[in-house]
């Protein structure tokens, strides 16, 4: 337990953002497992909304700081490749 001040009001500001940042990821996680579903199912509209969805959650933790920009951008890609390669092959 920190004696100094500055060292407790850090240590609060780090628990909430912890729990901010985890909302955040799982989003993410959560939105990533119903997309991946989707495309094992080969249904297109569920592809498309639920791939929507993805982007929207990870476009917003990049915002937040919570994942990287380029780690979003990525991400989108793939997914993007997945529903490509479904639909195309």
């Amino acid at each position: 337990m920190p004696n100094i001040k500055s060292a407790k009001k850090r240590l609060v500001q780090n628990e909430r953002s912890r729990k901010i940042n985890s909302t955040y990821k799982s989003r993410v996680r959560s939105t990533r497992r119903k997309f991946l579903l989707a495309v094992e199912e080969n249904n297109a509209d569920l592809m498309k909304s639920t791939y929507a969805e993805f982007c929207s959650a990870l476009d917003k933790a990049a915002k937040k700081g919570v994942i990287k920009k380029n780690t979003a951008i990525r991400s989108k890609h793939r997914g993007a490749e997945k529903i490509r390669a479904v639909t195309e092959g």
